[in-house]
């Protein structure tokens, strides 16, 4: 029995440690995995972070934060000329609109012309039935020849009575009966004329014409039908399409100096758009402004005048319309992107002979899409940064990038295009909203938290 218990433990001694060695083992190669993990997970939450924070706090950088020149793009005001061009919305209005209709009664025998084409002054649209019509002219020649003969012979006896009156040989009653016969068959005679007369014009009317030159629409009534006089929806519409009118509204505020060139006897050029107002439909003149401002939108309706021989313009369509009022000659002109807006109010980046910039307010005139005039602050030849500005403040060393120069501004003498222009004042509310979609201006609040300074 002790044998047993002594070779129990003596088992026991030699197996314990082998098992204590390799629970160590593992608690080891445990441990390991968690720092691995926990080394992981921080590795992971410092990359994120460093992912996810903001490049101006890891670099250097920003309006101020840079102290190296900053690369831009500058241009050179130039001396051009700027049309002064307002813009109001179009109905393209045809000149002349005529619903035909039948001046008589009968039936369409004919149809002469084809939906959509183009017809002349005088050309035959319809005919109707020309027989009852002329059956009614022949009645009434009939009638005429009838009463011509009793004419006649009512003056013969005239005639004879007036003689024996003179011999005394017939009382004077008989004579005034005679006399008032006649008349009477004169009033006939001529009743007749009228009669043939209208029978005549209801044979032209059986022929229906084009009223004017146009396009004819869609035809209302077909072949057979009976028509009568003041059809509800007419037997067809031809419209006047050369030349044709667009009527537009503008603001009372912008009248005066369209009034004041229309007094002067000026022609005024007025130009169409598409709905988009990128392409060009056609130009035409001003033709008048109506008599009155409507109270109820304070815009003043005028009308325009288009040749429209390529019919480009068609009846009841909308256009975007500029006329341009007069030019401004030899105006500074810079790009519209040089101009910023901030504490300062309208002002450019003017860039000094020792590549610094300067600070300079500019008071603003008409511009369009590209350029804008400069009434006061710059003179033609000073260069201005268009691009980049938003980096820079007053005395910032700058970079001239290669091939800026001059980029963008328009060439002395070359007017803009008139939908481009702005009209008066529009360098302050047209202009700036050109800026604002570019997006290329900010003011100091907006990029460095203070204003640039002056």
């Amino acid at each position: 029995m002790n044998d047993v218990h002594r070779n129990s433990d003596e088992l026991t001694s030699a197996i314990s440690p082998s098992s204590e060695a390799d629970q160590q083992a593992g608690w080891r190669r445990h441990l390991t995995r968690r720092r691995l993990v926990v080394v992981a997970a921080v590795a992971g939450l410092l990359l994120l972070a460093w992912l996810l924070t903001p490049r101006a706090n890891r670099a250097p950088g920003g309006r101020f934060g840079a102290n190296g020149p900053m690369p831009v793009a500058t241009a050179a005001a130039q001396r051009g000329s700027m049309p002064i061009v307002v813009n109001g919305l179009g109905t393209v209005t045809p000149l002349t609109t005529v619903t035909v209709q039948s001046q008589i009664s009968g039936q369409i025998v004919q149809i002469a012309f084809k939906e959509g084409q183009t017809v002349k002054r005088g050309d035959l649209l319809i005919l109707i039935d020309p027989r009852p019509y002329q059956v009614a002219l022949e009645q009434a020649e009939g009638a005429l020849a009838r009463d011509k003969a009793l004419l006649a012979n009512a003056r013969t006896d005239l005639e004879r009575y007036t003689t024996l009156f003179a011999q005394d040989s017939i009382a004077e009653q008989q004579l005034a009966t005679q006399k008032a016969l006649v008349q009477q068959d004169i009033g006939t005679v001529k009743t007749d004329q009228a009669a043939i007369d209208l029978a005549k014009l209801n044979l032209v009317y059986c022929h229906i014409t084009s009223p004017v030159d146009g396009r004819a629409g869609l035809q209302q009534v077909t072949l057979g039908n009976y028509v009568t006089p003041n059809e509800p929806n007419g037997l067809v519409v031809v419209t006047q399409l050369k030349p044709i009118s667009v009527v537009f509204a503008l603001p009372e505020d912008q009248i005066p100096p369209i009034l004041e060139q229309t007094h002067a006897g000026q022609t005024l050029t007025v130009t169409a758009y598409d709905r988009s107002h990128t392409t060009q439909v056609a130009s035409g003149t001003l033709q008048s402004l109506d008599s009155q401002i409507d109270t109820t939108t304070g815009t003043v309706k005028l009308k325009a005048i288009f040749a429209n021989p390529d019919e480009k313009l068609f009846p009841n369509q909308f256009v975007n319309v500029d006329l341009l009022v007069s030019t401004l000659e030899s105006a500074t002109l810079i790009p519209q992107s040089a101009v910023q807006r901030g504490a300062p109010g309208t002002y450019v980046y003017v860039v000094n002979p020792d590549q610094t910039v300067s600070v300079r307010k500019v008071t603003l005139g008409p511009g369009n899409a590209l350029n804008i005039a400069i009434q006061d602050g710059l003179k033609p030849g000073d260069i201005v940064v268009v691009d980049g500005a938003d980096r820079l403040k007053d005395g910032a060393k700058i970079l001239v990038r290669t091939g800026s120069g001059g980029a963008g501004a328009a060439a002395p003498g070359t007017p803009a295009t008139a939908r481009d222009s702005g009209s008066p004042g529009q360098g302050q509310g047209q202009g700036q909203q050109h800026q604002h979609r570019r997006g290329n201006h900010a003011s100091g609040a907006d990029q460095g938290g203070q204003p640039p300074s002056q």
